[in-house]
């Protein structure tokens, strides 16, 4: 659970609610009318803008690609791998079939290798699977930001439709100046949902798909060392370059040492024995 999501919008949506309730009355800013024009509208343009398809699709993913937390860190594969790599290296690639991970990315890659495959077709598979899952967090990024462009467009709009209405009941002055109030409302909601709600998830979505590109990089350069066997030194020279430059010293020692952490990695040892046992961990 992304908990900086859920405060943001909580602790937003309180500071506009006290901020109203503290000058007038909450109910005065509450108008069904506007809000259908700026909700309904969005949801239009949004849908003509995109396929039905995507519209429906990337919504429930982008909300819960937001609130989601992801946990997996770069240097816990990193060990992982050199775990893995010792153990193919002495049994086999056959033995990478019975090593856990519950990344998909990842497991769906050791399968590869311990089916036989060539690294080139290793490279295909899971290079394709990469470009349409970042495909779809695409889309959905583009989606909110489509929303946070029609919100505010549709909130003038129906600006523009309250003061045509009231412009038309001039011969009642006392209707004046609640008539501006109701058509400024649409202006207000269409500015909260597009720089409250949509502006931060497009761009919290953009941020986690440049991350998840790093990741599956980094994971698929895991499988194309394992399925090389590579050596644990040479391995860990040439992951270490997806590393932040504070962390790679740091990740050089785990790996070295032995000192597993999180990413189950184990104690590697020369006759691969803690290579084995960190197979049956979880990353």
């Amino acid at each position: 659970m992304d908990y900086a999501t859920l405060a943001g919008l909580v602790i937003g949506i309180l500071v506009v609610t006290l901020a109203i309730a503290t000058g007038s009355e909450l109910s005065i800013f509450l108008d069904l009318p506007s809000f259908l024009i700026v909700v309904g509208g969005t949801f239009a343009a949004t849908m003509v803008k995109f396929p039905l398809s995507g519209v429906f699709v990337a919504m429930p993913v982008g909300f819960k690609a937001a609130f989601r937390n992801e946990k997996e860190q770069p240097r816990d594969f990193i060990r992982k791998a050199i775990a893995i790599s010792k153990l193919v290296r002495k049994s086999g690639h056959i033995a990478a079939e019975n090593v856990k991970v519950r990344n998909q990315f990842f497991r769906k890659g050791l399968q590869l290798v311990a089916d036989g495959r060539d690294l080139d077709y290793i490279r295909k598979v899971l290079t394709q699977d990469m470009a349409l899952s970042i495909q779809r967090d695409e889309i959905g990024a583009k989606v909110f930001m489509a929303i946070a462009e029609f919100a505010p467009a549709f909130g003038m709009f129906g600006t523009l439709v309250g003061l045509v209405q009231m412009l038309s009941h001039m011969n009642d002055p006392t209707t004046i100046g609640r008539g501006m109030a109701v058509a400024l409302l649409t202006t207000l909601y269409g500015v909260l949902i597009a720089n409250l709600i949509a502006i931060p998830i497009a761009d919290k979505l953009e941020d986690k798909r440049q991350r998840e590109v790093a990741l599956r990089s980094l994971i698929i350069e895991c499988v194309f060392q394992i399925q090389q066997q590579q050596n644990p030194t040479a391995m860990m020279e040439i992951l270490e370059a997806y590393l932040p430059e504070k962390q790679r010293q740091l990740g050089a020692k785990d790996s070295y040492t032995g000192s597993g952490g999180s990413g189950g990695g184990g104690k590697p040892s020369g006759n691969g024995k803690g290579a084995h046992a960190a197979g049956s961990h979880e990353t």
